[in-house]
């Protein structure tokens, strides 16, 4: 009983955010469409006819077909595995390479972390875009290169994050505390400081996912991300531009995709912040009395 009063209480207040539902049900949608798009598409998105080029949306197409004949629900289906798995992995690589970073020069100080922010504060001064193009155009055109051009950009934010807050906590009382108990660094970080990166972490990732998506769309869209034919919605941009005038829907429908995944990330993280974030829920609590 106490276990489906506590899955009831969470739901009723995961339903107060209507935002957040949007968010997570565009989100989800999007999920089983990369997970099952290959089952679902009507047609094999890499497969040229030219004798269907540019044909109009009919029962046999229902979104009609590119300037090579290949059925573009069949590759907005499968492209989506591509841009959302891409971004996922990029958030959880540019995580794992930031937070450790940023802790350990929150928590140890000195002459280290000083050297680190300089070395961070250096890089993000650069602008983030401009910077990816660059690596991915020395690296070379591939959807590889550009995970590892977007992670050599992004990390540098959740460095930062991380901390920032693990400066805040390590000079609370609870800290000491554990010092004097006889705790180890690894052992308070751990158990102490680590939970309280969770929200904050939640709630940037939320929101660098759409970020993440968009950076991986302009990559593709400029011939460094996935190649041809390979279905990717930033690459089927860019198949799409020559024929703009002609056929806009081959921009338009993969525009539209990228457009509700970035608003559904959006529309999570915002409620998240609402949720999550200690001083919106003083104000809430304030502006509710």
């Amino acid at each position: 009983m106490n276990i489906l009063t506590g899955l009831r209480t969470r739901l009723r207040a995961f339903l107060t955010y209507p935002m957040q539902v949007a968010g997570v049900a565009m989100l989800l949608l999007f999920l089983a469409i990369a997970l099952f798009g290959k089952e679902w598409a009507p047609h094999d998105p890499l497969l040229i006819d030219m004798g269907n080029r540019l044909q109009a949306p009919d029962w046999n197409y229902p979104l009609g077909t590119d300037h090579l004949g290949r059925c573009l629900l069949s590759r907005l289906l499968v492209g989506a595995q591509a841009t959302l798995g891409l971004s996922a992995v990029v958030i959880i690589l540019v995580a794992m390479i930031g937070v450790p970073i940023g802790v350990w020069a929150g928590y140890t100080g000195g002459r280290w972390d000083a050297l680190l922010m300089r070395i961070v504060d250096g890089a993000g001064a650069l602008p983030e875009f401009l910077v990816a193009v660059a690596i991915a155009g020395f690296l070379g055109p591939g959807l590889s290169h550009v995970m590892l051009a977007i992670a050599c950009v992004k990390w540098i934010g959740y460095a930062r994050l991380a901390r920032g807050i693990v400066q805040a906590e390590r000079t609370k009382e609870y800290i000491a505390a554990a010092v004097v108990s006889g705790s180890t660094d690894p052992a308070i970080i751990r158990r102490h400081v680590l939970r309280h990166l969770v929200s904050p972490l939640a709630i940037v990732a939320a929101g660098d996912i759409g970020r993440t998506i968009l950076l991986i769309s302009a990559l593709s869209y400029l011939g460094l991300g996935a190649q041809p034919p390979a279905p990717e919605w930033g690459a089927m941009l860019n198949d799409g531009r020559s024929y703009f005038q002609k056929a806009p829907e081959l921009m338009l429908y993969p525009g539209l995709c990228i457009l509700a995944v970035v608003l559904a990330c959006n529309m999570i993280s915002d409620s998240l912040r609402d949720r999550l974030d200690v001083r919106n829920r003083a104000k809430l609590s304030e502006a509710g009395r």
